[in-house]
């Protein structure tokens, strides 16, 4: 046997095996936004859980720990090359399978890896180092003259050593990719700050410069969406990017797009941990401050309420003291902190705001402006905005569900209080596109109706997108994961999730285990049969579901982060 092949061989399926784990993993930090927080969260799914608790890590644990067993082996049995032999084909077939179907995902475009930056550059450079240590230290040993000689036991222990070696490497690949990304944290802060710093800088130059923060559990992205359509009518304005509510997206967006000419600069701001809004406060120096709307999204990295509500409240707490603050009436902690700031001894706002959809209150004296007359379709809603001024109009909107009227609401308070109308309002709602509204209604297979509701999922929009689902003839079917990051709250939420499918839906699929048995207890208390709520994780089986049970004209809801493959198997 010459094992210098085998061992060459064996080295090419593990680096390929080895760089598709590291390049996730890589991946899974990215997309976690680099948040220790949010990343350890992951591993309380069902998901999660199976990247590490899988049986062929188990088997790979149980061929790390094997070895410290031979000892009381040998003891009992006489020394020979079957123990060795079996040992080196279990480690070489499980690479040859990994790094086969690596190439194979590869050669399919599926491996999930991470986007391109600066960082994940430096990161991937960090780790590409460190396998060039590992190829020249053990290609050195394996090519010395000195144990080019015929085979013997100590030329199969000395190979048996180097794929134990690499095979212990290769399960500590999550360990490895931290180090990788942590190893140039200092730097990243260092970076980051110095990012903020130039921003703020360019952002005093703009003296004139209206900035309106936008933040809240849910409905950030939707208000900023017809917040812009609308001033931009009148304005030049410039707003966030998709994903850009960080203190390192919103320096970005002052220091790469914000231009002399810009009137109106319209700022979604997230975070995930307190303090978070008022950092992002100090970068935009916000002079108008929106509160869509809070709930228990993202209590798994807060802690509690508490620390959300109060995280969320920084933006009010941070504007100036000839500032206008909105508050969405229609959400329960939302309507605390406006009495709150209403009845602060010194008031910093100058005007705030409190709109709200539900005709039952229009008559409270602190509502500022509410929506009477709705009428929803399935691709617009009708309703008459009313201002305690005595204005009103009459809003005809591309969009899709009632929910969106809230976000509507938000936009036009500010619109009107720089200097609009409501009906010049309503004229620019026109140009409001349903997509804007986080919902989309795409032809789908078979003559069925899908809504794509994957851009983001909050418990909140779940919900509210069920409702919308109501005014749909025919079967309605859902198709979703469980949502994350919602900590000690997510039993009851996932279990309001349920009753809501109960009412609403014929079918229901549930793409991810953890909260499956609250869904279905919810559903099924509701009235929904058992065998037409599911957890099926594969897209083609999933597929396969509807169609044995929809019809044409049946309507499809695919809610938060559901496989792209499925969405193109169900797209016509």
């Amino acid at each position: 046997m010459n094992f210098k092949i085998f061992f060459l061989v064996f080295f090419f399926f593990w680096l390929i095996a080895f760089n598709k784990k590291f390049l996730f993993w890589v991946y899974l930090w990215q997309l976690k936004e680099y948040h220790s927080g949010r990343f350890l969260a992951h591993f309380q799914t069902e998901k999660g859980k199976k990247i590490i608790l899988n049986r062929l890590n188990l088997f790979k644990l149980s061929l790390i720990i094997f070895p410290f067993f031979l000892p009381l082996l040998f003891l009992l049995l006489p020394i020979n090359f079957d123990i060795f032999i079996f040992y080196l084909s279990a480690v070489f077939l499980i690479f040859i399978l990994e790094g086969a179907k690596a190439l194979w995902n590869f050669k399919r475009k599926t491996l999930k890896t991470p986007i391109f930056t600066k960082k994940t550059v430096l990161i991937i450079f960090t780790g590409i180092l460190f396998e060039i240590l590992i190829i020249f230290t053990l290609s050195t040993a394996i090519f010395q003259k000195t144990y080019d000689f015929p085979f013997s036991f100590f030329h199969l222990f000395y190979f048996y050593l180097l794929i134990f070696y690499l095979l212990i490497l290769d399960f500590l690949t999550p360990i490895f990719s931290t180090i990788s990304v942590f190893s140039w944290h200092p730097l990243a802060i260092f970076w980051r700050w110095h990012i903020i710093k130039k921003a703020k800088e360019k952002r005093t130059r703009f003296k004139d410069l209206s900035v309106i923060g936008i933040t809240g559990s849910y409905g950030k992205t939707s208000t900023k969406e017809f917040l812009t359509t609308i001033l931009s009518e009148k304005y030049k304005v410039l707003k966030t990017k998709e994903h850009q509510n960080s203190e390192v997206g919103i320096s970005r967006c002052i220091l790469n797009d914000l231009k002399p000419e810009h009137q109106v600069f319209v700022c979604e701001m997230g975070a995930y941990n307190r303090g978070g809004i008022k950092l992002l406060c100090d970068i935009a120096k916000p002079k108008i401050g929106i509160l869509t709307g809070i709930n228990e999204q993202h209590m798994a990295t807060f802690g509690s309420q508490e620390n959300i509500t109060k995280t969320k409240y920084e933006l009010i707490e941070s504007l100036p003291e000839d500032s206008l603050a909105v508050f969405n009436g229609d959400n329960e902690y939302c309507r605390k902190l406006y009495s709150k700031t209403q009845n602060q001894k010194t008031q910093k706002p100058k005007k705030i705001i409190h709109t709200t959809f539900l005709t039952a209150v229009r008559n409270v004296v602190w509502v500022d402006f509410w929506v009477e007359d709705i009428t929803v379709g399935r691709e617009m809603v009708v309703f008459k905005v009313f201002s305690k001024d005595g204005d009103s109009a009459e809003f005809k909107i591309n969009l899709m569900g009632a929910h969106n009227i809230t976000n509507i609401l938000g936009a036009v308070s500010v619109a009107k209080e720089l200097g609009m109308t409501l009906e010049e309002i309503s004229k620019a709602c026109r140009k409001i596109k349903p997509r804007q509204g986080g919902m989309q209604l795409k032809k789908g297979i078979d003559g069925l109706n899908v809504i794509d509701a994957t851009y983001s999922a909050n418990p909140n929009g779940v919900i509210s997108h069920l409702e919308y689902l109501k005014i749909w003839p025919g079967k309605k079917i859902i198709v979703m994961p469980c949502l994350i990051e919602l900590g000690s709250a997510s039993i009851g939420i996932h279990q309001r999730i349920g009753d809501k499918i109960g009412q609403v839906c014929d079918l229901a699929i549930i793409t991810t285990k953890e909260r499956f048995k609250e869904v279905k207890e919810g559903a099924v208390a509701k009235g929904m049969k058992t065998e037409n709520i599911l957890f099926v994780e594969n897209p083609k089986e999933i597929l396969e579901k509807i169609r044995g049970f929809a019809q044409p004209g049946d309507v499809v809801l695919l809610e938060s982060r559901v496989s792209k493959e499925l969405i193109k198997l169900l797209s016509d």
